[in-house]
């Protein structure tokens, strides 16, 4: 679902970024406020998961691919605003270093995953959830997963169908992306809708049913959530990873000039000529090894990237906090 370089006009990815700066501020202060620096780890586990996540690839109707997102799964445990700081982290990770969705795409990319999503996920489970047991915990967590990421899907699909409506060249061809809302919505939403959002929920429900158990009543709000197993599910996931090299194909509107060009018959002018930047270690490949050490390199790599993230804007902020208590 990581919308690639170029598919949106620059206009499109400006109004998009825009309208993240005031989520990016208040969950900025959000996670000041409620987080201690005890509990900013679960940030950078939150989005290490997501980030991992995204690499295991899934066949879906119609010969493309996609990916759960988790996002759903880090605004249960730690509130929307975390999760979009957890999320946005790890879409900057992807797009900066291994190219996965566009640069200037990525303020796009966290409207509908670090915005849309976890805020969605949120509603979804606090509406869903009452006082019926574990069960019910567990089914709200699913639905939270299931509809938020078909709520993601549908405004990928809407942000790429408007697309060739609003942008054309002088001929009345498409700049961007070439298919209108007729196609771009139903090829996104259908495979979503079957298969990815029912994967996101049993995702979902079944990290919070192994969160749940390995920290008990300490769940609530992180407190005295226990972090050890959820390195130890991190690590498992980084040696499972090379089974996202399993689903064949491209997943629908992150194809590459050539593809575009053998599917529609030529490149849009705005892809053609647009903004190109070259990631170090593109589709998760690292030189000189096979591919699916590559890609277990680059889980690792990803990982310890956010890691030093996190752990730079803890220090800076409780240095900061230390500061401003010393000045009282």
């Amino acid at each position: 679902m990581h919308i690639p370089e170029n598919y949106l006009s620059p206009s499109t990815c400006a109004v998009l970024g825009a309208a993240m700066v005031p989520v990016w501020k208040r969950a900025s202060a959000n996670v000041k406020r409620e987080f201690s620096k005890k509990k900013m780890p679960l940030l950078g586990v939150g989005a290490a998961f997501s980030f991992l996540i995204m690499m295991f690839n899934l066949p879906l109707p119609g010969g493309t691919t996609g990916h759960a997102v988790g996002a759903a799964l880090i605004s249960i445990l730690l509130g929307p605003y975390a999760a979009s700081i957890s999320v946005t982290i790890a879409l900057a990770v992807q797009a900066l270093f291994f190219g996965d969705g566009g640069i200037l795409a990525l303020g796009a990319n966290a409207f509908n995953l670090a915005f849309i999503m976890p805020f969605t996920a949120h509603y979804i489970y606090k509406i869903m959830m009452g006082r019926g047991g574990n069960r019910r915990n567990y089914i709200a967590a699913f639905l939270a997963g299931y509809v938020s990421l078909n709520a993601a899907a549908l405004f990928t699909a809407v942000e790429l169908g408007i697309q060739p409506v609003l942008f054309k060249d002088a001929s009345g061809m498409p700049l961007y992306n070439p298919y209108g809302l007729s196609i771009s919505v139903p090829a996104m939403m259908i495979p979503h809708l079957l298969v990815a959002g029912v994967v996101e929920g049993i995702v979902t429900a079944g990290v919070y049913g192994y969160i749940r158990k390995v920290s008990g009543e300490g769940l609530n709000e992180g407190r005295g959530l226990k972090i050890r197993p959820l390195y130890v599910a991190l690590i498992v996931m980084i040696i499972l990873s090379p089974l996202g090299l399993l689903a064949s194909g491209t997943a629908w509107g992150e194809w590459g000039a050539d593809e575009i060009k053998s599917i529609v018959g030529f490149v849009p002018q705005g892809m053609e000529k647009g903004f190109n930047f070259k990631s170090s270690l593109p589709d998760y490949t690292v030189p000189g090894f096979s591919e699916h050490m590559g890609y277990i390199l680059s889980g690792i790599i990803g990982v310890l990237i956010i890691v030093f993230l996190f752990m730079a804007i803890s220090a800076a902020l409780f240095i900061k906090r230390e500061v401003k208590i010393t000045d009282k």
